[in-house]
């Protein structure tokens, strides 16, 4: 009973082929596009609001830390564009 069975498995390293880095390198930058048209998006809903002193109610305000997508594809790093309101309160989207 002192010999073990246990067998030790390496991990195993996939080896990427160039089609897979470009469809991920590919996937990643329509990804970014994406997020910046819809901040766009949102920003442009408060064009023109502003606080009291005048300054921009809503404002962009870098990028969140990068962070993977799993996608079919495996996963895709992206960084996520940060939009923040001045007045400390979430910037709710205005019935018109």
């Amino acid at each position: 009973m002192s010999e073990s069975n246990v067998v030790q498995i390496e991990r195993l390293v996939c080896s990427e082929d160039p089609l897979t880095e470009m469809l991920r390198r590919d996937a990643r930058k329509l990804l970014m596009k994406a997020l910046e048209a819809e901040v766009a998006e949102y920003m442009a809903i408060y064009e023109g609001v502003a606080d009291s002193q005048g300054r921009a109610v809503v404002v962009r305000n870098g990028y969140h830390p990068e962070r993977e997508i799993l996608t079919g594809i495996g996963p895709v790093p992206a960084k996520v564009p940060k939009v923040r309101s001045r007045t400390g309160e979430p910037a709710l989207v205005m019935a018109a």
